[in-house]
């Protein structure tokens, strides 16, 4: 079975294959010389234990280089409103989310994973599909909690705002709401899980 892995040495440009062969060992070929002589010298938890980050050596060139395993897990489908289905799309998502998020002050590290939670939560569904309602309620969820501002321009969008009022419904719901501080210092009523 093959796979691909991108190359921390060539500045994430280039990638390369490998293949598992019989006995399931993995053969990886160097990105420089070509060569299926490597070694791993070091093996890390990435992406939040999603993927594993291996350091390899080549033993015909010497050059090191950086590979990134993840499991290629099915996502399940994307039910539209209009009843069409279409493969779950991870740029759609990532799109849709960056849009909402343009010239607004979040981390980087923090937009990453709140898509890992989406990945992780569509995984953990257990489901063969899902409406696309629901996945949009659930970036909502994630935009709320990074930028208020990226959370009412999606909801715009998604909620098909018609007029000023819709957009003043949704600012004063989310007044109402305790700030991202308050919820942190707050006491949960019920038993950590």
């Amino acid at each position: 079975m093959p796979f691909a892995a991108r190359c921390s040495s060539c500045a994430g440009a280039s990638r390369f294959t490998g293949r598992y062969e019989a006995g399931g060992l993995l053969t990886v070929y160097c990105p420089f010389c070509g060569k299926q002589d490597t070694r791993v010298i070091d093996s890390r938890l990435a992406s939040e234990g999603a993927q594993v980050r291996r350091r390899r050596e080549c033993n015909d060139c010497g050059e090191r280089f950086t590979t990134f395993e993840s499991p290629e897990l099915v996502m399940p489908r994307i039910i539209k409103s209009n009843g069409a289905r279409e493969p779950y799309d991870e740029s759609k998502l990532t799109g849709g989310i960056m849009r909402a998020l343009e010239k607004r002050p979040v981390e980087s590290e923090r937009v990453d994973a709140a898509l890992t939670r989406l990945q992780h939560r569509l995984r953990a569904s257990g489901e063969r599909e899902i409406p696309a309602r629901q996945l949009g309620e659930w970036v909502m969820n994630e935009l709320r909690q990074l930028d208020q501002v990226a959370y009412v321009r999606f909801a715009s969008v998604y909620r098909s705002f018609e007029d000023v009022n819709a957009f003043r419904e949704e600012i004063e719901k989310l007044e109402s709401e305790p700030t991202a501080e308050e919820r942190k210092n707050q006491i949960s009523l019920l038993p950590d899980e």
